[in-house]
């Protein structure tokens, strides 16, 4: 498999030009090559990468914007311990539902189609959030805003995968794991905004904090919808795929300034054969042939990170403020200074060197990290003298390194660069499915087994990164710098995948 690449008959690059000297496209196969190759200086191609992040953004902000302000939920509407879990995972539940439908939608609809509806989604639900007027209509918004987390990660990774080229700086790999630095910058800014509505806000009106913080996720949602229409396109690869070479052409003319002709013998010119059908039964294909290797280690990966990741960092102010029995604001800005110098610095590490190095290393690596920290927890147990204190601090440090480096990275680019553009939303889907399920299990189990077991409960965390490391040993598969967008296009890997 590794030996499937772009090399194609009718490849745009090889093929001749027309009297205009404009290339000319034939098939789906030609319009990946030249996606493949990159975009021409001055095209739109990087502000659609931005635009799609821009999404990622608004999931890690909505999913992390009630961390701080549920004591206070809890009060207003005086919540049970029942009703109080409820608001906080009706996000993480809305997310499931929301990934395993958006996953097929965005293969069958369109990238560019699901994109902008999803934006709607975070407007109504952050302001449905800021002035709901009792814990069924936030749980019910909270609900709505996790359909479009859901709904949002699928459809951002196709576009950071179909518009980036296959090898060298900036690659696939380097774009889909952009998403890491950005959901930590997101998870960052969060903290900043609640340390600046904190320090503000009168103390007759602190109230008012977690409405602020969710309400505030309006805003970044209505900035992309004014900029889409200027700026966004359909991905060209999904649009060839569909058998729409004429709107292929015209995508890369506008978003990648590479000006191409259909050729007059193109198969059913201007439309072609799509090469897969959008259909619920894709995601089987996921659990057949070549993909059902992929689809595990990219399962575990993404389980474990999840797992792993939100027992800690969702955790993390409490974890810190038993550490150092300190303030709200000591704790803030411990988590602030945490998930910045270390979770986004490794993020942006790892973006820098996945080219060279490879995701299946950088995801070792990650774990190893992580494993290694979390067994170091376990030991320390609650730190009482000022070096234990500094040694605990330090550890929470290298997970979150590990994290931005390995797992946390790079669990997106095993769901998305595991598949051809025509499984790529299911994928991503089936992929956000388990993790989001991940996810609602370690919020729901971290702080009853911390309770039960106070700091041996990393003992049980640890399991996760290990988990990890043993799926990647079991299955050496590589993604970055390979054409799996040709797979669609190779009769030998349509069969493998039958």
């Amino acid at each position: 498999m590794s030996t499937l690449l772009a090399s194609q008959p009718n490849s745009a690059s090889s093929v001749e030009s027309g009297d205009t000297s404009r290339p000319l496209i034939r098939s789906a196969a030609d319009v990946s090559n030249l996606v493949n190759s990159g975009a021409a200086a001055g095209s739109n191609a990087r502000i659609v990468v931005a635009i799609a992040l821009g999404g990622v953004f608004l999931d890690a902000y909505d999913l992390g914007a009630l961390a701080f302000g549920l004591k206070d939920v809890t009060r207003e509407f005086s919540l049970t311990p029942t009703g109080t879990g409820l608001v906080a995972s009706a996000i993480t539940f809305g997310a499931i539902v929301g990934a395993f439908c958006g996953g097929f939608l965005t293969d069958r609809i369109g990238r560019y189609r699901v994109f902008m509806a999803d934006m709607f989604f975070f407007v109504i639900a952050a302001l449905a959030c800021a002035f709901a007027p009792n814990a069924w209509v936030l749980g019910g918004a909270r609900f709505v805003m996790g359909l479009g987390v859901g709904i949002d990660l699928p459809v951002a990774m196709a576009f950071l995968a179909e518009f980036s080229r296959l090898s060298g700086r900036g690659n696939k790999a380097a774009r889909v794991a952009m998403w890491c630095p950005v959901w930590y910058a997101a998870i960052s800014i969060s903290y900043l905004l609640v340390l600046a509505f904190y320090a503000t806000l009168p103390a007759s009106h602190a109230a008012l904090l977690w409405r602020l913080i969710l309400g505030f996720g309006a805003v970044p949602a209505l900035a992309i919808i004014a900029v889409r229409s200027r700026y966004m396109s359909e991905s060209p690869v999904w649009a060839a795929n569909q058998g729409d070479l004429a709107g292929a052409a015209r995508i890369l003319k506008r978003s990648y300034g590479i000006d191409v002709q259909v050729a007059p013998d193109a198969q059913n010119a201007p439309r072609v054969t799509p090469t897969r059908t959008a259909s619920w039964k894709n995601y089987g294909a996921l659990l057949r042939g070549v993909y059902l290797r992929r689809t595990v280690l990219a399962t575990v990966i993404g389980i474990a990170s999840s797992f792993a990741y939100n027992a800690v960092a969702f955790g993390l102010p409490v974890i810190i403020s038993s550490f150092l029995a300190q303030s709200m604001l000591t704790t803030i800005l411990a988590s602030l200074v945490l998930n910045l110098g270390f979770a986004f610095v490794g993020g942006v590490i790892s973006v820098r060197i996945v080219p060279k190095v490879g995701a299946w290393k950088l995801t070792v690596i990650g774990y190893v990290l992580q494993f290694i920290a979390l067994v170091g927890l376990a030991i320390v147990g609650r730190p009482a003298a000022t070096p234990e204190v500094v040694a605990a601090v330090a550890l929470l440090a290298t997970f979150l390194l590990g994290q931005g480096i390995g797992p946390g990275s790079h669990s997106m680019t095993f769901a998305s660069l595991s598949y051809p553009t025509s499984l790529r939303g299911v994928g991503v889907g089936f992929n956000q499915t388990l993790m989001r399920a991940s996810s609602t299990l370690s919020l729901f189990l971290f702080p009853v087994l911390a309770a039960a077991l106070t700091t041996r409960v990393f003992w049980i965390i640890a399991i996760a990164p290990l988990a990890g490391l043993v799926a990647l040993l079991a299955i050496r598969w590589e993604p970055s710098g390979y054409d799996v967008d040709a797979e669609d296009f190779q009769p030998a890997a349509t069969s493998l995948a039958q």
